[in-house]
């Protein structure tokens, strides 16, 4: 049985990769990739021939999975990496490390590079707990933040510079205009963080400066429960859960475990009972 080496690899500065990453990149049989012509950059800079490149990507990743565990399975040792950063992480690499684990592969993941962990530290925000979202859906931005507002703690998420405003615009009124950070191109030549008290003072700094949206993007925030309280809309969450026909009680477990503390038990039954008189008790 071979083994899946998960590598790490440079978000931006070529200097970033571990001598241990090159080392496995070096004597692996195959390399398992995004893009070729990404991963054949950082080998080319290193000197490295790979004896095999296989393509790995989404939406491919299903179609190439039973040829890389084959692969392992005859004894081969094959490298997962990613365009950049570590494999896994808001990629396909999961599938197959998941098929690995299911098929009792071993599995070695090598620690590296992560634009998660380089923007959540140089953000200055608390990293004592945070939740990491991803990149947000297209549609209905709004609905996506809402069950997250009422936990106090730190948020991660990755954005494009054309989503970028629109996306702080609503996290603004979801999250009650709290403390952010934007990091821009981390560990490349034009790198910066743009940190702020509020949302606002961020989003004002991009409208000022459009020829900043460029590259990729980070946003780190940090709201308060208090705040998420605030700018909870109650009556509108109870009226969406009544129309599904919920009992009170059904209606209050469910609010609680979306918003936690900011949810109180008499309010929601409060609310329950108006709006179903006003629904003439249907």
């Amino acid at each position: 049985m071979g083994k899946l080496f998960v590598v790490p690899t440079p978000i931006g500065n070529l200097k970033d990769v571990t001598l241990r990453a090159l080392e496995v990149l070096r004597e692996v049989d195959a390399v398992a990739c995004e893009d070729t012509r990404q991963t054949l950059k950082l080998l080319n800079h290193y000197g490295i021939k790979p004896k095999k490149l296989i393509s790995y990507y989404a939406p491919k990743e299903e179609e190439k999975v039973p040829t890389i565990v084959g692969l392992l399975k005859e004894g081969k040792s094959v490298a997962l990496v990613s365009d950049a950063g570590t494999p896994g992480i808001s990629d396909p690499g999961y599938r197959l490390i998941r098929r690995c684990v299911e098929e009792g592969i071993p599995i070695e993941v090598l620690p590296g590079p992560s634009a998660v962990i380089t923007a959540l530290v140089g953000s200055g925000l608390p990293t004592d707990r945070f939740v990491f979202l991803g990149f947000p859906p297209k549609k209905g931005l709004k609905d996506f933040f809402k069950p997250f507002a009422g936990l106090e703690t730190t948020f991660v998420l990755y954005e494009s510079p054309h989503r970028l405003l629109k996306t702080l615009e609503v996290i603004k009124e979801v999250f009650g205009n709290p403390p952010t950070v934007v990091a821009k191109e981390l560990t490349k030549l034009h790198e910066e963080f743009v940190r702020g008290e509020t949302t606002d003072e961020v989003v004002e700094y991009f409208r000022r400066n459009p020829d900043r949206l460029r590259g990729e993007f980070v946003v780190v925030f940090r709201p308060s429960g208090k705040t998420a309280k605030k700018d909870l809309d109650l009556k509108e969450e109870v009226e969406a859960l009544v129309r599904e026909g919920l009992p009170a009680k059904e209606v209050y477990k469910r609010l609680r475990e979306r918003y936690g503390d900011a949810v109180r038990r008499r309010e929601v039954y409060r609310l329950y009972e108006e709006l179903k008189g006003s629904r003439g008790g249907k």
